[in-house]
């Protein structure tokens, strides 16, 4: 829907400045009309967003002739009834504002099938087993390296570690592609951290915040896992007094935010730029799955590094990109 808004004023600035000899100055004379066309455009998204579960289930032809109809019904009576009212505003007639939705959806849904096509599923899928495939190494060789410093402090603790790290790639072979229910992320989080717990001791002080989690909604693999391995790396390995990370899950039926927060060493220094490389990795992949209905946001305050993770809950967004 705000696509829709943002290609449609765009069209009517465009307009605007081809149509006037003073150009940019046109836009003085906006002012004039521009309420009903903002009127027009928000009626049209409204009624479309309100019919939208039923032109879903139409099939895609008909779906399209549907959608430039009724753009043009709403556009073309909102017209009709603004000349009736009166009042001194000029508008256009109701034939020619019908004509003008039409070509405007007809064109906004041109860029909604061609995009559609550049997206497809099979490139999503095939992006979203390369993210995957880089980040499992990454996550091995910093487990492996764990299990090593071990070795000679403490044998059968590196045994256990060797035997939680298979534990866990049986869980991460799983396929990429799918989404899998919170409970099992938070599962994977918690085993990484035993032995993360193991090599820290109590330099590592987890404080959890799990009371209002959904442990049933759905999330991409290896979204919190890679969260906690930044905060652990980054902000309690090179503090000699270790640090705090917290995690709070929670949310509503539309969404889901994950909150994740370390402490930084040296106070509101910028956090390592080392913190980027998984975290882009999150977003690349959220981006995949939910398009603009997921996003992370990275802030630093009040002493600490905080990763905010955002993911929508509705089922077509869980069919999004993975269906």
């Amino acid at each position: 829907m705000l696509r829709i808004i943002v290609i449609a004023e765009a069209a009517n600035l465009l307009s605007l400045m081809a149509h006037a000899p003073e150009g940019i100055s046109s836009l003085l004379v906006a002012a004039n009309w521009g309420v009903l066309f903002e009127v027009s455009v928000l009626a049209i998204v409204l009624v479309l967003f309100m019919l939208s579960p039923w032109l879903a289930s139409c099939p895609y032809r008909r779906g399209v002739c549907l959608v430039c109809g009724v753009s043009a019904l709403t556009s073309g009576g909102l017209d009709a009834g603004m000349q009736g009212l009166g009042g001194g505003i000029a508008v256009a007639s109701p034939f020619t504002s019908m004509v003008l939705a039409t070509v405007m959806a007809a064109l906004i849904l041109m860029y909604f099938n061609w995009r559609q096509r550049v997206l497809s599923p099979a490139l999503s899928n095939a992006r979203l087993m390369a993210l995957q495939s880089r980040i499992r190494p990454h996550f091995l060789f910093n487990s492996l390296n764990t299990a090593v410093s071990l070795v000679r402090q403490d044998p059968r603790l590196a045994e256990q570690v060797l035997l939680d790290m298979s534990d866990l790639f049986r869980a991460l072979l799983a396929d990429s592609r799918s989404l899998v229910p919170l409970s099992d992320e938070i599962r994977l989080a918690e085993a990484y951290l035993q032995i993360e717990q193991l090599r820290l001791g109590e330099r590592l002080r987890m404080h959890w915040a799990l009371d209002s989690a959904p442990l049933a909604a759905q999330v991409p693999v290896l979204v919190l896992q890679p969260l906690l391995e930044n905060a652990v790396r980054y902000g309690v390995e090179p503090s000699a007094d270790g640090g705090d990370v917290y995690v709070s899950i929670g949310g509503n039926s539309r969404e889901l935010v994950i909150e994740v927060r370390n402490s930084v060493l040296g106070g509101d220094t910028r956090a390592p730029s080392g913190n980027r490389i998984a975290l882009a990795n999150i977003e690349e992949r959220l981006a995949l799955h939910f398009d603009a209905e997921g996003s992370m946001r990275i802030s630093l305050k009040d002493r600490l590094f905080v990763v905010k993770v955002s993911i929508p809950r509705s089922a077509s967004s869980r069919r999004a990109r993975v269906a």
